[in-house]
């Protein structure tokens, strides 16, 4: 299986026929009418973590209609104490996917200490 990194925005205009995972997991499996996969995860590392933090609506309103909205957007204030920027990494990173049928919004959290990322990647899955 390879992996081939791509905006989140491509799923623009496309249907979702089924979703894999949730909160509790640590990968979202999305697949496409078409026949196509996207896979949302983070590879974790030494010294950092990067989960979904929650799920705000339901998947079911994202299948089977075309996706009006698929946006990507990041805040790297530090939950904690917004004023310290001195140690760490802090990334709260919001997916939002909207059909006729309703709005899902998709919110990781990652913190480090300074060195590993915690940015989320988005993935066409294919064969071979």
């Amino acid at each position: 299986m390879r992996y081939k990194e791509v905006e989140f925005s491509i799923l623009k205009g496309t249907i979702i026929t089924s979703i894999e995972g949730g909160k509790d997991s640590d990968e979202l499996i999305f697949h496409l009418m078409d026949g196509r996969k996207f896979k949302m995860f983070h590879e974790q590392s030494c010294c950092e973590n990067v989960a979904i933090e929650d799920i705000c609506g339901e998947f079911e309103w994202l299948l089977d209609s075309q996706i009006l909205i698929a946006e990507e957007r990041t805040n790297e204030e530090n939950p904690l104490n917004p004023d310290d920027k001195e140690y760490g990494d802090f990334m709260w990173t919001f997916y939002e996917i909207a059909t006729l049928k309703g709005a899902v919004t998709i919110r990781w959290y990652g913190s480090s200490n300074g060195y590993y990322s915690v940015s989320v990647s988005f993935v066409e899955v294919g064969d071979g």
